[in-house]
């Protein structure tokens, strides 16, 4: 691509361990900060923006300091990079609006069925081949989550269909991002990916505007956008030092975050429901893990 270096993987797979727990740690922050603030009034779609504004400052910065010239906003694969963008936005703001009325430990475990939603989509759109290992444990994670969820019990809320719209936009998102990786550069995805948030919410955030009432609240609301600025940007950087398939286990560390934070400054833990589900969740796709990273393994090993 024109004005900007696609760098090749390296193998420096310690690094990429610990940037992996590092970005999730930053998307800890994220739903941690936008629970804290949703309980103190403001709108998810407030807080999407200023999470959105700030990412899009800094890639602003960072795509345009090696001069301004439209070859480095620009890609022949605009149509997915924006269609991928307006699926991050729409999960996120599906998120938020979870976290206002969920615990965190619930909207997480829903959050993880994403790898098994991108493995159920990824035979009609992907064209990759499914077999029964892995349908068996996309049946086992849809198990999970109706454990988890409790569709038919009295405590049921009916916030868990916003975050399962959030994990299925953000697995749609990540199967975008699949089929742009190596193809589009990291720095142009970042760039739209906060741009089309920002642009898409400014009218709606300026219609809902309510200021934070105290010095910390307002630093919490500043600082988001770089939580997800830093987290992509390390996530990203942890797949150049390891492959995806040593990486992916790690990623459920967001759950422990989570768990620990909503224990810590909400006073709430998992219940037996939403733990029992989550960790068959977690069995789900590590097992979908496993059986990918048997499939890519050259057939001389």
């Amino acid at each position: 691509m024109p004005g900007l270096t696609i760098k090749a993987n390296e193998d420096r797979v310690m690094n990429g361990i610990l940037l992996m727990l590092g970005a999730y740690l930053f998307f800890a922050f994220i739903d941690v900060s936008a629970k804290w603030l949703a309980l103190a009034g403001l709108s998810a779609l407030q807080l999407s923006f200023m999470r959105y504004l700030g990412h899009f400052l800094i890639s602003l910065f960072m795509i345009g300091k090696g001069g301004i010239s439209v070859s480095r906003f620009s890609s022949d694969r605009m149509l997915l990079v924006l269609l991928r963008a307006f699926l991050l936005m729409g999960s996120t703001i599906l998120n938020f609006s979870a976290v206002a009325y969920l615990p965190l430990t619930l909207t997480s475990t829903i959050l993880f069925s994403a790898p098994i939603i991108i493995c159920a989509l990824s035979w009609p759109l992907l064209g990759e081949r499914v077999g029964i290992w892995r349908w068996s444990a996309i049946m086992i994670g849809f198990i999970g989550i109706l454990i988890a969820i409790r569709p038919f019990d009295a405590s049921f809320h009916w916030a868990v269909f916003l975050s399962l719209s959030s994990a299925f936009c953000f697995a749609l998102y990540s199967i975008l991002t699949r089929k742009l990786a190596g193809v589009v550069a990291v720095d142009t995805l970042q760039f739209y990916s906060g741009f089309v948030g920002t642009v898409a919410l400014l009218p709606f955030a300026v219609f809902v505007w309510q200021n934070p009432s105290n010095s910390v609240d307002w630093a919490i609301m500043l600082v988001i956008g770089i939580f997800g600025w830093l987290g992509h940007q390390m996530l990203t950087i942890a797949h150049r030092f390891a492959p995806a398939s040593t990486l992916t286990p790690f990623g459920y560390t967001f759950i422990l975050y989570l768990t620990a934070a909503s224990f810590l400054l909400f006073d709430h833990l998992p219940d037996q429901w939403t733990l029992s589900g989550g960790i068959i969740i977690i069995l789900a796709g590590l097992i979908i893990w496993f059986r990918e990273k048997q499939v890519s393994r050259p057939a001389h090993l």
